[in-house]
């Protein structure tokens, strides 16, 4: 819109919590809305505001900023179990590198492989070894 000319301009206004843009269009402006909603969209950083202007709309300059309403106020996106759920994700992926490395070693280890007939066999000896020394223990 801004090549064919119907954004004539762009206005940075600050909100409790972020920024919003307003697009002068002609002799109106509407605020920059979201893709799914009709609400304005909003920017926690000046940065990524400037940047987006920037970069998806191609505006590089801004007619005005208007920070008289702007606070850091948490506008209350944040989850509140965004820490834990990190913190499990990051676990996940300790345990997965971990567990491919123990998958590795054991493919690249140059020791002959154990029949399974022949493990089943030992282990089935120790249970009843096992079993032997509990009922003796009674």
């Amino acid at each position: 819109m801004v090549e064919a000319q119907a954004i004539r301009g762009a206005s940075i206004i600050g909100q409790p919590g972020g920024w919003s843009i307003m697009l002068k269009m002609g002799m109106t402006e509407k605020p920059l809305g979201t893709q799914r909603t009709d609400k304005p969209r909003t920017w926690r950083s000046l940065d990524t505001c400037v940047a987006y202007l920037r970069n998806e709309l191609h505006i590089v300059r801004v007619d005005m900023l208007d920070a008289s309403n702007h606070s850091e106020a948490d506008t209350g996106r944040r989850r509140a179990d965004t820490a834990e759920r990190m913190k499990r994700a990051h676990e996940a992926a300790a345990y997965d590198a971990w567990f491919r490395a123990q998958v590795q070693a054991s493919i690249d280890d140059p020791r002959p492989s154990i029949p399974h007939e022949e493990v089943m066999a030992e282990f089935a000896e120790r249970r009843a070894a096992l079993r032997k020394k509990i009922d003796a223990a009674r």
